[in-house]
């Protein structure tokens, strides 16, 4: 089954071709030469244009939005600590790990770090120390910079062993070759930093959140960022002048490309289901913030804190599928003229599709009687396949990889944002990527989503759950998202998560329950038995008899969303026997 847009060009990005903000202003100077294919390439020029414009605002320690960086500061700082770095020897394809809390020195650092052509390395903190450890060394970072806490954990657990240079952010440069205050200082008179970086050199290394196991380093390459912002432009209707609030810190290096202030959060970005909605509200009232980007666990704060959001026109939840209860609750504290949009990616290709909030809902009836969710369609130039499922490595691309129509296959995605590999891990980048031939010569890369999915008769995509998350019983597969949501209309679950027990093609399903809060024990055989007469109205459901409470699902750390349904299965079994 195949969907696709035939807007732009699929293939390799041109060599001295820059597009997006940057390309806008090239082509308004003539006589300029095109910028380097880099995310930071619009940013002298937007500080040319309107130097005193705000940037980002950031929360200091006692809450308070003191600090602030304008286009022409970030500019100009992040020019000084490229040239500081470059003394350094952090130059390009410098793979440089960046443990930094989202402050204004993230910022100038992935600034001055993509000025110079190096290659940043993120991995989420709050993965588990052995994971951590393993990512770094995987990476084989060559610099590490860090706050004091990380240059701390790097000397203690034998961190990025491989790093020659080493940077804090503390005050003073203990455990570490300088501090960032010194690198800025010397590099304060050097002027103007952006290396000619071409579209296929590396840009950074991003690691997955580790959902279903031990996150990978996702290889970006500068043509892949460019290509994002052009995407997520043209996809939402963004504009220069609005006032974003991202919520998932990353996402605020995108806001300066499109000519957008960031107002960055007062919360944990590592903990967004426990982000204080006051405060929140208080910084979205306060700078009139008309744009928002946040996981479904965000959401579901702000929604059930039930306050209107009357300056916000567009909303952006990703990182799940978000329930049709929390969109609803939040398109009615949304303006009518807003926007709730539910893109659905991966770290590896983002964005695939998109849907907005009120044909979600319109489709609810669907997602609750078993179809899966739906996550809408194709962001062009994508061009999305579903193929038959399978375990093994595809080395080339065949059209008897196809499913059949309306059939549940492995989603694929050919498109500019589709990355090529994994850094260090060859096993899985052949796992995930599939080479095609392409008719006017050369080939291009498509990215195996490892999620499942198809497509209606309307052209829209339909996720039904990660492939590895899939239970093959006796009788024949089940699909998470085409089970769980028959359930979890229940009104006394808050969610539930289908797991399998036993070995593939004779696994036992269950289904793991976490009630609402406040629910007593002692009603759970009662719920059990409601939600086995609830099951029976659907085929696929109807097999499912066993279900187990549990007091607190596990969610990854990123979006605190995504169901650890791994350590559920793991669970379960020690449950049944």
């Amino acid at each position: 089954m195949v969907q696709e847009h035939d807007a732009g060009s699929t293939g390799p990005a041109i060599p001295g071709r820059v597009s997006g903000a940057a390309a806008d202003v090239d082509r308004a100077s003539p006589g300029r030469a095109p910028s380097p294919c880099n995310i930071a390439a619009a940013l002298p020029q937007l500080a040319a244009q309107a130097p005193e414009r705000v940037a980002m605002r950031c929360p200091g320690r006692d809450g308070r939005y003191a600090v602030s960086l304008t286009y022409g500061e970030l500019d100009s700082r992040s020019d000084a600590i490229a040239a500081g770095l470059a003394a350094r020897g952090i130059v390009r394809g410098t793979r440089t790990v960046l443990m930094v809390r989202p402050t204004p020195e993230f910022f100038l650092l992935m600034f001055a770090l993509f000025k110079a052509g190096a290659v940043p390395v993120l991995v989420d903190p709050g993965i588990d120390r052995r994971a951590l450890k393993q990512c770094l060394g995987e990476a084989r970072p060559e610099a590490f910079i860090g706050i004091p806490l990380a240059q701390f954990a790097r000397v203690l657990l034998g961190w990025a062993k491989a790093a020659r240079t080493s940077i804090t952010t503390g005050r003073f440069a203990w455990l570490a070759d300088a501090t960032l205050a010194r690198i800025e200082r010397e590099g304060a008179a050097s002027g103007p930093q952006l290396v000619d970086t071409q579209p296929d050199d590396v840009a950074a290394i991003l690691f997955t959140s580790g959902s279903t196991g031990v996150p990978k380093g996702v290889v970006y390459r500068h043509r892949h960022f460019v290509a994002q912002i052009d995407m997520l432009r043209d996809a939402f209707g963004i504009a220069p002048g609005g006032i974003d609030f991202p919520t998932f810190p990353p996402f605020a290096l995108f806001d300066p490309a499109l000519g957008l202030t960031s107002i960055i959060p007062d919360m944990d970005p590592t903990r967004p289901a426990e982000a204080d909605p006051r405060k929140l509200h208080a910084a979205i009232g306060r700078f009139g913030v008309d744009q928002l980007f946040g996981s479904p666990a965000l959401m579901r704060v702000l929604a059930d804190h039930g306050a209107p959001l009357p300056t916000l026109r567009r909303v952006t939840a990703a990182g799940a599928p978000v329930p049709p209860d929390v969109v609803a609750r939040m398109l009615d504290l949304l303006p009518e003229d807003a926007h709730f949009w539910t893109p659905y990616g991966a770290t590896e290709c983002l964005p695939v599709a998109v849907i907005e909030g009120r044909e979600l809902l319109a489709l609810r009836e669907r997602t609750e009687r078993g179809a899966g969710t739906c996550v809408g369609r194709p962001v062009p130039p994508n061009e999305v396949r579903i193929i038959s499922i399978g375990d093994d490595p595809i080395e080339a691309w065949s059209e008897d990889l196809l499913a059949a129509p309306g059939e549940v296959g492995e989603i694929t995605v050919a498109g500019p944002s589709a990355t090529d590999s994994y850094f260090n891990r060859d096993a899985q980048t052949r796992l995930a990527k599939i080479v095609e031939a392409l008719p006017g010569g050369g080939t291009r890369v498509i990215h195996r989503m490892g999620d499942l999915g198809c497509f209606d008769a309307d052209g829209r995509l339909w996720f039904c759950g990660r492939k590895s998350q899939r239970v093959e019983t006796a009788d024949g597969p089940l699909y998470t998202e085409q089970v769980e949501p028959v359930f979890n209309t229940h009104p006394e679950v808050h969610r539930t998560a289908l797991v399998g027990i036993g070995p593939a093609g004779r696994q036992v399903p269950v289904l793991c329950v976490e009630a609402n809060a406040g629910v007593a024990q002692a009603g759970q055989a009662r719920i059990a038995n409601e939600l086995r007469r609830l099951g029976e109205g659907f085929v696929h459901t109807a097999r499912i008899t066993l279900i187990l409470f549990h007091p607190g699902f596990p969610v990854d750390i990123r979006h605190n969303a995504k169901i650890a349904r791994e350590t559920l299965s793991a669970w379960a079994a020690t449950r049944v026997g």
